[in-house]
């Protein structure tokens, strides 16, 4: 069984994966959905995601975007990270089943080490 995270706000895949609403939590066995549940994100503070997901045993995490400090926690707990993601939860599910999601580019523009540590899309308002 595959257990796959999605950030979500509404029915949209998150642009970012530590400040959205809620998270699809999608359970996957032989290419099948076998259950899904939407989870109130409990808080987006260094470290706690990554652990948090993985201790309910979640493989991959699914987003538009997440910071490179983010990923590598993600990593170092084993939970592979698909970036780049944009659409509705339903479109993505099915992509995750045909095994046709493709990871891109964070949707952040997060900068090591530069002046723009932040997402553009945090500043709308």
């Amino acid at each position: 069984m595959k257990r796959i995270a999605i950030s979500t706000d509404g029915d949209q895949v998150s642009p970012h994966f530590g400040r959205c609403s809620s998270y699809t939590m999608v359970d996957f066995e032989n290419g099948n959905v076998i259950s899904r549940e939407i989870i109130e994100n409990p808080g987006h503070e260094p470290g706690f995601l990554p652990q948090f997901l993985h201790e309910r045993g979640v493989t991959i995490t699914v987003a538009g975007g997440m910071g490179p400090r983010a990923q590598d926690l993600f990593r170092a707990v084993g939970i592979d990270v698909y970036l780049g993601v944009e659409g509705s939860i339903d479109a993505v599910i099915e992509q995750l089943q045909k095994g046709t999601l493709i990871s891109g580019e964070s949707a952040c523009s997060h900068g090591q080490g530069s002046e723009k540590a932040e997402c553009d899309h945090h500043h709308n308002g």
